[in-house]
């Protein structure tokens, strides 16, 4: 009996506290107080989850530049010193071609490849200790040099020792293609080649299938080869600047890292739609749960 008469006169009072005036207005301004909180946080957050049309357009000019102005570019790179592991083309031409070409070597473990197979096995590669091995010549040091500075000390060690000058030789040499590397938030990440004197950063993404939404172009990495070792560098392709850059040209060996935007880690979406209709769902299951907590 003690057991039922607790239960009756706390549900009567439970009743009495829920239909209260003083309850129902706590209750309604608390709500509305918590959904205008949850309003302006989904707001705030969309707008610091999606991505800004600044993070996403290549090579922006200054405010300050009259259109069709005149900027100064850098053209001109300073000329690529050769690096171990770097591979060559060296071709050889003479009045007498059967003199020629021993020096023009045509593979035969495999007479069939093409392109960049051929390379791999006509090429002349640079050793680990900076020297090509030329058939007759031997070992030349090329390690630091230019391919215009081989080129010229090829033709005068074949005039000294094979060919006299009447032969009237031409030798032509020139980097097998830049061989790069590309990894991160990229179309098509991996190795390439493009068979270029030189290239540049651009056309080494555009040849990659370009950099995503949620890839970072303000700071995107180049690991290059030195002779002592390697260095990191940066640069910011969303600036007009970049092409005055000494890394604006790629080199071979190089690897390019495009690194992800934080909202990728977030999970949020890379637009402002994606990113409400994320947000909104979490909170309106949040919101959900704590009315009926409240309402309890």
């Amino acid at each position: 009996m003690q057991n039922k008469w607790f239960l009756f006169t706390y549900g009567k009072i439970y009743f009495i506290i829920r239909t209260h005036t003083l309850y129902l207005l706590l209750t309604t301004l608390l709500t509305m107080k918590m959904m205008r909180l949850l309003f302006f946080g989904i707001i705030a957050i969309c707008l610091a989850s999606c991505v800004s049309q600044k993070q996403l357009t290549y090579l922006q000019e200054d405010n300050t530049t009259t259109k069709d102005s005149l900027i100064p570019i850098q053209k001109m790179k300073e000329p690529y010193r050769l690096q171990i592991n770097d591979l060559l083309s060296i071709r050889v031409k003479a009045m007498d071609d059967e003199l020629a070409n021993i020096f023009n070597p045509v593979s035969e473990t495999n007479p069939n490849a093409t392109g960049e197979q051929r390379l791999y096995y006509d090429g002349f590669k640079v050793d680990a200790h900076g020297n090509i091995r030329i058939p007759i010549l031997g070992d030349i040091p090329v390690l630091g040099n230019t391919v215009e500075e081989v080129r010229l000390d090829l033709e005068r060690r074949l005039l000294e020792d094979y060919f006299k000058a009447e032969a009237n030789i031409f030798v032509t040499v020139k980097l097998a293609g830049i061989r790069y590397t590309i990894n991160g938030e990229i179309g098509r990440s991996g190795s390439n080649i493009i068979y270029r004197d030189q290239a540049t950063i651009m056309e080494a993404i555009g040849n990659s299938g370009d950099i995503p939404v949620t890839g970072d172009k303000r700071n995107v990495v180049i690991i290059r080869q030195y002779p002592l070792g390697q260095k990191v560098h940066h640069i910011d392709l969303t600036s007009i600047d970049a092409m005055s850059s000494p890394y604006y040209f790629i080199q071979p060996n190089d690897l390019i890292i495009i690194n992800p935007l934080p909202q990728k880690s977030l999970g949020t979406g890379t637009t402002g739609l994606q990113s409400f209709t994320t947000i909104f769902s979490v909170l309106s299951v949040l919101t959900t749960t704590i009315l009926l907590f409240i309402r309890l």
